[in-house]
């Protein structure tokens, strides 16, 4: 038995600021050994996400509480039967564990894992268990498979994916999420290839990270959309030809800038009305990519058709259509090698203790991506 720290989501819906409201409580738990398949972890860093905060605002519903957090790099402290892993191995979590053997894993589509996403929505591990206990033997769900937001943690050994021992955790933990997905998007879901115009809406970690593998796939033209200034800015040192304050008037912006619309949107926000922008910012015969997750039943408005006389794609993209054991290293490859500079993404470190700060500066715009550092 493993005693830990961890960020407990107790109620979702509370009102900002949440450093107030403090939805997310640390408390001491007890950690089950891992079972066959499963790895005790002990945790580097872990990032907050919007998924993070979707789920706490009340947009994205799952079983409480929940012990949160699903983008993260620690150690491998002891392992469960059956498992490739050793202790002292460090690994990134992705966070959709992969079963390997249902007909989309085969197939080579592991984001879309059958059993990984009955276990996620059950707030279970893969297997269905829940290793976390409360000391009034309550057992808190499991976020994603991960739970990162704990000094320890127990994880699908399908869930992880081990990276060289010199990667700073802090650096590695964004490859689990804001990497995978965002440079996924772009690469994968998108298909940037040189030449191409691209428009990036919204410029979170997930954002900036499609636009610096769009950068690295060739877009000669590379449009950045958000609302905030110095995010926007950002954007603009990390590659982006053009920044389009986001609202009423980007789709104009971005049709000028590309004489008709961009081949390539991708829309990170989450949000309808954003993703009815990008829609309508691609160019005929272009694709529109959709990585965000709107609350679920909120409808979608779009020209019928357009996808017809127009030759128009739109396409959604989860885990940014990645495989994580392919995928993860192939991006650690390129950040050390210079051409996805993703250190850039990392605007805040935290203690787990100012967990419920740090989604106040997510829910205002003012953060990119924050890491909680053990």
């Amino acid at each position: 038995m493993t005693r830990t720290r961890s960020a407990v989501l107790v109620e979702s819906g509370r009102p900002a600021p949440y450093a107030d409201s403090r939805p997310v409580e640390v408390a001491e738990l007890s950690l089950d050994p891992p079972g066959p398949g499963e790895l005790l972890v002990r945790v580097g860093a872990a990032g907050l996400c919007h998924s993070d905060l979707s789920v706490l605002n009340g947009s994205r519903p799952r079983p409480l509480p929940m012990a949160l957090g699903h983008e993260a790099a620690g150690e491998v402290i002891e392992t469960g039967e059956g498992t490739e892993f050793a202790p002292g191995d460090r690994v990134v979590m992705a966070f959709v564990p992969a079963c390997g053997h249902c007909a989309r894993c085969v197939g080579g589509r592991p984001a879309l894992c059958g059993p990984g996403a009955k276990a996620n929505g059950a707030g279970t591990l893969l297997s269905g268990a829940k290793r976390f206990a409360a000391a009034d033997g309550t057992r808190p769900n499991h976020h994603l498979g991960v739970s990162a937001f704990s000094e320890y943690t127990v994880v699908s050994a399908r869930s992880a994916v081990r990276v060289d021992a010199d990667l700073p955790y802090e650096i590695a933990a964004l490859f689990g999420c804001a990497v995978l997905t965002g440079a996924g998007a772009a690469f994968y879901s998108a298909r940037v290839v040189p030449g191409d115009s691209v428009a990036v809406f919204g410029l979170g970690g997930v954002g900036l990270a499609a636009l610096l593998a769009a950068k690295a796939a060739g877009a000669s033209t590379l449009i950045a959309v958000d609302v905030v200034p110095h995010k926007r800015e950002l954007a603009g040192r990390l590659g982006a030809t053009h920044t389009v304050a986001g609202g009423p008037g980007a789709v104009e912006a971005i049709r000028e800038i590309t004489g008709g619309g961009a081949e390539k949107v991708l829309d990170t926000t989450g949000v309808v009305p954003v993703l009815e922008q990008s829609y309508a910012a691609t160019r005929a015969g272009g694709t529109t990519v959709t990585v965000g997750l709107p609350a679920p039943g909120e409808p979608l408005t779009l020209p019928a058709l357009s996808l017809v006389a127009e030759e128009r794609t739109l396409r959604g993209s989860y885990l940014g259509s990645s495989v994580p054991r392919r995928d993860i290293p192939r991006f650690i490859g390129m950040y050390r090698a210079g051409t996805l500079p993703v250190d850039a993404l990392l605007s805040h470190r935290l203690t787990l203790d100012e967990v419920n700060t740090g989604f106040d500066r997510l829910a205002t715009g003012e953060a990119v991506r924050q890491v909680i550092t053990f």
